[in-house]
C-alpha cells in the first residue's frame, strides 16, 4: 500500500518540504555547542578546590586571572605562556599604575602546594592589590 495519494482530477500539486533533516542538524549543532563552550571558556586546565561561597558581582569590566596549575605554572588571563613571580609582580605593578582598581581572581589547582598559591597572594599584596578573591568549585 502506498503512503503516496493519487491526485484527483483538476487538483493542483502540494508542495512539501522534510524537516527531519534540518530538526537533526539543529540538534547536532546545538549538542556541538554546549560541548564546546566550557573548552573554549578556560584555557588552562585547573582542578579547582571545592567550597562553598557566595557569589561575587563583578561590573562590566572583567578582572585579570592567574592561574596556578598543578605543576607550579603560573598564567595570567588565560595566557598559554607561563610567567616568573617576578614577571607576574612588574605586569600587576604596571596594571595597578595605569587602573587604580585592578581585579584579580587567582586560580590554584587542588593539588598544589599550599605555599605556592601563598607566593602569588604575597606578589598581589606587593603590588598593592586590594580587590582579590579565590576561585573556588561548588
Amino acid at each position: 500500500m502506498s503512503l503516496r495519494r493519487r491526485r484527483q482530477r483538476g487538483e493542483k500539486p502540494k508542495a512539501s518540504i522534510d524537516m527531519t533533516s534540518l530538526i537533526d542538524l539543529t540538534f547536532l549543532l546545538l549538542v556541538t555547542f554546549i560541548v564546546t563552550l566550557p573548552a573554549l571558556e578556560q584555557g588552562i586546565s585547573v582542578k579547582l578546590p571545592k567550597a562553598k561561597a557566595d557569589k561575587i558581582e563583578t561590573e562590566q569590566k572583567k578582572p585579570n586571572r592567574v592561574t596556578v596549575d598543578k605543576e607550579g605554572n603560573i598564567y595570567l588571563n588565560n595566557d598559554k605562556t607561563p610567567v616568573t613571580l617576578e614577571e607576574l609582580k612588574s605586569t600587576l605593578t604596571s596594571m595597578k599604575a595605569s587602573d587604580e582598581d585592578v581585579k584579580v581572581l587567582v586560580r590554584g589547582d587542588e593539588a598544589l602546594d599550599y605555599g605556592k598559591v601563598m607566593q602569588v597572594i604575597k606578589v598581589l599584596h606587593d603590588c598593592k592589590i586590594t580587590q582579590m578573591a579565590l576561585v573556588t568549585v561548588d
